[in-house]
C-alpha cells in the first residue's frame, strides 16, 4: 500500500510535495516525483520547488517486500515511453514479470510497478486508453494506479474498489490522489471518487464494458474452499509475517484457521489481533476462537479516553460523522495501531463476506422476496464508497495495509452466481451465510465459532455504547470534519 498523487494543469512543484506529505502516513518509507520529465527520488520535508509544471505525479511508499526477486521500490518508475505511479499489489506478478521478459523486454523488473509499467508499454500501440484496458484484463491484484505517455493520462482502479482514488478539476487545474485530503491541501473543492474498474482517460470517465459484478460465472460449490485458500496464498506470499483483524465470528475466524494451515507449509508467523471494551462479547469470543485455533492474540482494551483520543484523526480520515462508520472505523484503527506497533506492514481482514455469502439480517427480506442475487450483487457493486475507503482510511492511519481475501475477483464471480438458498436456507436463518459455516466447521473450525451469530462491529466492541451514552453527550464530532 503506498498513496498516489497526481496534477495537470498550471500549478507549482511544490502544489505536488504538498499532496505528498498530507498522505505521508500511506507511505512513510521514501517518496519520488516525476515532475514534466524528470523522475527523482525527494524527502517532502525538504524539498522546495516553486517553478511552474504542467504535469506531475508523486509517490509515498510503504515498504512491504525486500526479497531479491521481489521488491518495494521508490516510485514513479518510467521507461523511454511512459511514466507510471502504482498503489496496490498484483498478486500475479510473477506471471505478468515473466511475460513481459517473453516478449522481449530487456530491463530487470522486480516491483509491482515495473511490471504493469512494460506490461502496457507491451500493448500500447499508439493507443493508451486501450493498452490499459488490456492490461487490466491481465492483472490480479488490488490496485489503483496512474501512466502517462508524453500527451495522455490513463487513471484506473481495480474491479471492486479495494484500493481508493480520488480526483478533481476546476478552471485551471486537475488532480488525483489516494486521499480526499490531498486534493484538499491544493484547492479542490468537489472531489469525485473514481468507480472500481473505471479509466479516468484524459479526465473522461470510461466504464468497462461489464462490470465484474454483471459476469456469468457457473457457481460451484465444491471450488469455493480451493478458491478462498488461493486468494490467502496470493496474499501473503512474500510476507514472513501478518496480522489478522479477528473479532472471533466466522469470518475471521476461518481465516485464521485457513492461514495457520498454510503456515505450517510456508515460513509465516500468524497473530491475532481483537478490540474491545473490558468483557466485550467480541472480546470475549476472540479469547475462545483464538484458543481453539491455538493461535496468538492481542487485545486492545478500549476505553473512553483512547475514544476520544483517536476521534478527531479518524473522523477526519473517513470524512463522515455517521456513528456507524465512525465506531467501525475506530475498530480498524485500534486493530491496526497494535499491527503496526509489532513492526508488521500486512494486515488480514474479512472484510465482504458478509455482501458476498448473504451475512446480515436484511437479506432475509431480500430471500424471501426472491431479490437477494440481485441485492447482494447491488451491494458488492456500492462497497468501495460504503465500507472499503473507510477501511483503507483507517489503517493506513498506522501506515498497515489491509488485504481482503473475500475479494478476491475469481472468488466473488463464483459466489455471486451460486444459488440463493445456498447462503440463505429459509426465512428463519439467523445465522445466514450457511454455506460458509457449513463449510468452515467441515474445515476444522468449532461448531460455536463457525456458528456463532453476527454481532456488527461497532455493537460487539462496546464502542457504539460508548459514543451514544457517553462522548456524544458533550461533543459534537462533526467539528473534526471541518
Amino acid at each position: 500500500m503506498c498513496s498516489i498523487v497526481g496534477l495537470q494543469g498550471d500549478f507549482k512543484g511544490n502544489d505536488i510535495v504538498k499532496m505528498l506529505k498530507t498522505s505521508r502516513n500511506r507511505g512513510p518509507d521514501s517518496s519520488g516525483v516525476f515532475l514534466d520529465e524528470i523522475c527523482t527520488d525527494i524527502d517532502p520535508d525538504d524539498f522546495y520547488d516553486d517553478n511552474d509544471y504542467g504535469i506531475a505525479f508523486g509517490h509515498n511508499l510503504l515498504s512491504i517486500y525486500d526479497g531479491n526477486d521481489r521488491l518495494s521500490k521508490p516510485q514513479p518508475v518510467s521507461n523511454e515511453n511512459l511514466v507510471l505511479v502504482f498503489n496496490g499489489e498484483l498478486y500475479n506478478f510473477a506471471t505478468i514479470r515473466n511475460l513481459v521478459k517473453k516478449v522481449g523486454v530487456e530491463a530487470e523488473i522486480t516491483s509491482d510497478s515495473e511490471a504493469l509499467l512494460y506490461l502496457i508499454d507491451f500493448y500500447n500501440k499508439g493507443d493508451l486508453l486501450k493498452a490499459v484496458q488490456m492490461a487490466n484484463r491481465m492483472i490480479d491484484g488490488d490496485y489503483a494506479f496512474a501512466v502517462w505517455d508524453g500527451e495522455n493520462l490513463a487513471i484506473a482502479r481495480d474491479p471492486l474498489g479495494v484500493k481508493p482514488l480520488f480526483y478533481a478539476e476546476n478552471d485551471a487545474l486537475k488532480g488525483f490522489a489516494s486521499t480526499r485530503q490531498s486534493l484538499k491541501e491544493v484547492g479542490f473543492i468537489d472531489i469525485n471518487t473514481l468507480k472500481p474498474e473505471h479509466i479516468l482517460y484524459n479526465w473522461q470517465d470510461i466504464s468497462p464494458a461489464q462490470a465484474i459484478y454483471e459476469k456469468v460465472f457457473d457457481g460451484d460449490v465444491d471450488k469455493i474452499d480451493k478458491f478462498l485458500r488461493l486468494s490467502l496464498v496470493k496474499r501473503v506470499d512474500g510476507l514472513r509475517e501478518v496480522g489478522v483483524i479477528f473479532s472471533g465470528g466466522v469470518d475471521s475466524s476461518y481465516l485464521a484457521l485457513l492461514l495457520k494451515e498454510i503456515s505450517e507449509n510456508i515460513p509465516l508467523k500468524v497473530t491475532l489481533y481483537a478490540v474491545g471494551v473490558e468483557g466485550s462479547k467480541d472480546v470475549e469470543a476472540a479469547i475462545k476462537a483464538s484458543k481453539s485455533i491455538n493461535l496468538p492474540l492481542e487485545i486492545c482494551e478500549v476505553t473512553e479516553d483512547l475514544i476520544r483520543e483517536a476521534l478527531p484523526q479518524v473522523v477526519k480520515a473517513i470524512g463522515d460523522d455517521n456513528l456507524m462508520k465512525v465506531g467501525v472505523g475506530l475498530t480498524t484503527y485500534f486493530a491496526t495501531g497494535m499491527v503496526s506497533r509489532d513492526g508488521i506492514r500486512v494486515a488480514i481482514s474479512g472484510q465482504g463476506a458478509d455482501e458476498l455469502f448473504g451475512g446480515y439480517k436484511r437479506y432475509l427480506k431480500s430471500f424471501v422476496e426472491g431479490t437477494l442475487n440481485y441485492d447482494l450483487r447491488e451491494d458488492m457493486s456500492n462497497m468501495y464508497h460504503v465500507n472499503l475507503e473507510r477501511d483503507d482510511a483507517c489503517s493506513m492511519l498506522n501506515s498497515v495495509e489491509l488485504r481482503l481475501p473475500f475479494l478476491d475477483k475469481s472468488l466473488v464471480e463464483l459466489v455471486l452466481n451460486i444459488p440463493d438458498n445456498k447462503k440463505i436456507v429459509s426465512m428463519h436463518d439467523d445465522m445466514r451465510k450457511s454455506f460458509l459455516r457449513k463449510l468452515a466447521f467441515e474445515d476444522g473450525l468449532d461448531y460455536e465459532i463457525a456458528y456463532r451469530p453476527k454481532k456488527a462491529a461497532q455493537y460487539g466492541t462496546g464502542i457504539d455504547k460508548i459514543l451514544r451514552k457517553r462522548i456524544l453527550k458533550d461533543t459534537d464530532i462533526s467539528q473534526y470534519l471541518e
